[in-house]
């Protein structure tokens, strides 16, 4: 009955829509592929637009470095800015560092300071493959693309629908502003105060360290994501 079901829908859609559909599932299985080849380690979003010698860039260049003396990987969308930064530091000491890229009109291109890179055509298989390729989230500050990854990640753990990692907001004098909305959403019931226990907001790098230490080396065959809907189930129960 499915697989009528099945042939059914198929037979519904255009050669666009069947062509659209493998497109995302070529750059989704892509994605996969990749982060399966690593241990899970630290994902670092940020802005594409600053420049090395801004102060955030800075401590991104910092604590790429103390990732990688501590053997864990970092992760990050591939490009300039927070993303350089953080893979240079992590690049330097001989560290693992992954770049997910993205085909934009402008801004992005692969940083020199990668290990391993891949490119996506959609953002939406790029941004799971970097929330499946962590065991720790770092925020520094950014524009939209990091809003909208810091919302959608905070949105599923709030939901229950991706494991609960550490995470974390670098640069208190830029995320005082967005903690303000969040805690007028919480004033106005829009969400739990035990929501804002998801992310930790700070300035001191090595907070970050000190977790991704604590959750250890997970192994290559290994993923938090593998039996989580399962367990969610139980939870259920």
């Amino acid at each position: 009955m499915i697989g009528t079901a099945y042939e059914e829908l198929l037979r519904k859609l255009s050669i666009e829509d069947l062509e659209r559909a493998n497109a995302y599932a070529r750059d989704l299985t892509m994605g996969l592929q990749i982060i399966r080849s690593f241990p899970q380690g630290v994902t670092i979003f940020g802005s594409a637009r600053l420049p090395q010698d801004n102060k955030y860039c800075q401590l991104a260049y910092k604590l790429g470095g103390l990732l990688a003396e501590n053997g864990h990987a970092v992760i990050t969308g591939g490009g300039p800015g927070i993303m350089e930064a953080a893979s240079h530091g992590s690049y330097e000491l001989g560290g693992r560092t992954i770049g997910l890229n993205i085909t934009l009109a402008h801004e992005q291109h692969p940083n020199p300071y990668l290990t391993e890179s891949i490119t996506f055509e959609y953002f939406f298989a790029r941004k799971v493959s970097l929330a499946m390729a962590a065991k720790v989230f770092v925020f520094f500050p950014g524009g939209f693309g990091t809003m909208d990854e810091i919302a959608e990640i905070l949105c599923l753990m709030q939901e229950n629908k991706m494991p609960k990692m550490p995470m974390f907001l670098i640069g208190k004098d830029f995320w005082d502003n967005f903690n303000k909305v969040i805690e007028s959403m919480v004033e106005q019931k829009m969400v739990d105060m035990k929501d804002t226990e998801i992310f930790k907001i700070t300035d001191d790098v090595n907070e970050v360290v000190e977790a991704a230490n604590k959750i250890g080396h997970p192994k290559i065959s290994e993923n938090f994501y593998d039996g989580f809907k399962e367990a969610r189930a139980l939870s259920k129960e």
